[in-house]
């Protein structure tokens, strides 16, 4: 699957700390937009630490020693070992932040509907009609599927193909990863590396809606290498 990545990362030095300055202290006093600058800053940090690791051509699971444990002399082992240190700490921070973020999205909502709640009491009370009712807790939860990615191509015969992938069809979910947690994508690489010949859920918006073509859809995908073309999908996604 073609994820765009950094192009000038192919001889890398890393720094021994995050750039990030790390998670606020007290996250609970940031506004919901600075939480989601502070979000997307860390995943742009992993993204360029993820490309620093494929360009040694290892990633976090790599194996840095030969079979007899002495340090490999054909990867910059130090290096390594510091980027994944990072990468760990900002997994942490970026997990403290997502959860920071999905209690502020819920509070949005329940504020919303204690709001509404007591103006259709005020209502009943003066005789008016009842309002419809607000957001609901189911509502909040859907509220991860805002679009995060869109689909730019799709090659004839790929599983991205079969599985009924448009050009221009915009990804709501992909497996377990939303916009809340895709982290530039990242974790959609994520979802198809470790689900090879299993089936993926996968949530979908398209324009033109008719009766027989609505507008979200829900498809199977089954990522597998042996459909005649490069990649596991057979599509190309950019993030939103």
């Amino acid at each position: 699957m073609g994820i765009p990545m950094a192009d000038n990362l192919h001889a890398p030095t890393v720094s021994s700390g995050s750039t990030s300055g790390g998670v606020p202290r007290d996250l609970s006093k940031l506004s919901m937009g600075d939480l989601m600058k502070h979000k997307e800053g860390i995943e742009e940090e992993l993204s360029a630490l993820s490309s620093v690791l494929s360009s040694h051509g290892v990633n976090m699971n790599t194996a840095l020693t030969t079979f007899d444990g002495f340090p490999r002399d054909d990867i910059d082992v130090a290096q390594i070992r510091t980027i994944r240190a990072q990468i760990i700490r900002l997994r942490y921070d970026h997990k403290q932040v997502m959860s920071q973020v999905e209690k502020g999205i819920h509070s949005h909502f329940a504020g919303l509907q204690s709001t509404r709640s007591n103006e259709t009491s005020t209502s009943n009370i003066i005789g008016s009609a009842a309002r419809p009712s607000g957001p609901t807790s189911s509502t909040a939860a859907t509220g991860v599927l805002t679009p995060f990615a869109k689909v730019n191509s799709v090659m004839s015969g790929s599983p991205a193909g079969q599985a009924g992938l448009q050009a221009g069809d915009t990804i709501r979910s992909f497996g377990s990863v939303n916009w809340l947690n895709h982290e530039r994508l990242s974790k959609v690489a994520e979802v198809v590396q470790q689900n090879e010949g299993r089936t993926i859920i996968v949530k979908i918006s398209r324009n033109g809606a008719t009766p027989a073509n609505p507008a979200n859809l829900d498809l199977e995908l089954v990522p597998r290498r042996d459909w005649g073309g490069r990649g596991l999908l057979g599509c190309h996604l950019l993030p939103l």
